[in-house]
């Protein structure tokens, strides 16, 4: 296995700190014009552990990234990897749990949309 870059070394050294199924946690690094992905892959269980209340755990490790990635003059982002058919099994069961709502306007926004993970999305998870 090739060698860890800094920046790819330290997210991995945070998230398994966070999470209860550590051997499960990697990391793939892509670089291109824009800058440094990394792209996180987790179990799905720990998955509200690494995105936070309303994202705020997510959004503290991507400005550690960041500071991390300003050491050596390069843009890191990070991807947190979610399966599509696991974000809309999530929507699916949380329909099926809440009653109707009387306007559209009300309706809950999808994970991502806004950039906010709300209480509801991570009560599933068991946060």
């Amino acid at each position: 296995m090739a060698e860890l870059q800094k920046d790819q070394a330290f997210v991995e050294y945070v998230v398994k700190a966070l999470v209860n199924h550590p051997d499960d946690v990697h990391t793939d690094r892509t670089v291109d014009d824009r800058g440094v992905l990394i792209t996180l892959h987790i179990n799905q269980e720990d998955m509200g552990y690494i995105i936070g209340r309303q994202g705020q755990t997510a959004r503290a490790i991507r400005i550690l990234l960041k500071t991390v990635g300003a050491k050596d003059n390069a843009r890191v982002n990070l991807k947190i990897f979610e399966p599509e058919d696991m974000r809309r099994e999530h929507h699916e069961r949380k329909a099926a749990t809440q009653p109707p709502r009387e306007h559209a306007a009300a309706a809950p926004q999808m994970h991502g949309e806004a950039g906010v993970v709300t209480d509801d999305d991570l009560a599933d998870l068991g946060i």
